[in-house]
């Protein structure tokens, strides 16, 4: 299970790299209709077509790639709260509910579209263009395709996880940027962990410090006063 795991990353990620291409092509058509038009007056016929499809290939081949990084938007308000082992079972059943007979139904409603594109030699009807589309149809089987062998491994590492309790490790070469701050924040706490910091506090009110290098509680007031010893802390001798 385990190398077939391995092998269907592999492969999403192939995929959804070699699409995350389409973006620059996107980026260079509606940048180069923009300039075209508003600067020289002569705006293109095909540029909107360029952007869909575009979009649209990154979009369907990039879900795949996704789903084998667990990058997938989930509603986990109570999910996260479960053990992995009960995660992983609740996963399980619905992957045979819902993901997989909705993938089998993209897979074969999108042949049926794909193929009856191809006997017409399909074309745009969205500018006077006439850009081929056919072959963009077939973009729906194909990333029908590549879900399905990725749920398989999704499949078996929720068997692993009911078997060792434990999630297997997802392959990971992205990080979101919330992820990115807070490791920086974290860093930043170790480094200055040593370093005194002024709080300034109302009247009356008292604090707890503990110092890493004299490990004893004490109880601060802001009127400056000398600090008092409390009882049973450690350190002391519990004295009333």
């Amino acid at each position: 299970m385990e190398a077939y795991i391995r092998f269907a990353d592999r492969v999403s990620a192939w995929f959804g790299k070699a699409f995350a291409w389409s973006i620059l092509v996107m980026t260079f058509g509606v940048g180069y209709e923009v300039f075209v038009r508003y600067v020289l007056g002569a705006p293109t016929s095909w540029a909107f077509d360029i952007s869909y499809m575009m979009y649209g290939a990154l979009f369907m081949m990039g879900g795949a790639y996704t789903l084998s990084r667990d990058g997938h938007v989930r509603g986990d308000v109570v999910y996260r709260l479960w053990r992995p082992r009960t995660q992983a079972i609740v996963e399980l059943v619905l992957y045979f509910l819902f993901f997989f007979p909705g993938i089998l139904a993209l897979i074969f409603a999108g042949w049926k579209y794909a193929s009856r594109s191809l006997r017409y030699m399909e074309v745009s009807v969205m500018s006077p263009a006439n850009v081929p589309i056919f072959q963009f149809k077939l973009i729906i089987v194909a990333a029908g395709i590549l879900l399905f062998q990725q749920g398989i491994a999704q499949v078996f590492r929720c068997i692993l996880c009911i078997r060792r309790g434990a999630w297997p490790q997802h392959e990971s070469d992205v990080e979101e940027l919330e992820e990115q701050l807070i490791k920086e924040h974290e860093r930043d706490i170790l480094h200055h962990g040593g370093e005194a910091i002024d709080i300034v506090l109302p009247a009356g009110q008292t604090r707890n410090i503990f110092h890493r290098d004299h490990p004893r509680h004490r109880d601060e007031r802001d009127d400056s006063g000398p600090p008092v010893e409390r009882p049973g802390s450690p350190g002391t001798k519990g004295e009333r």
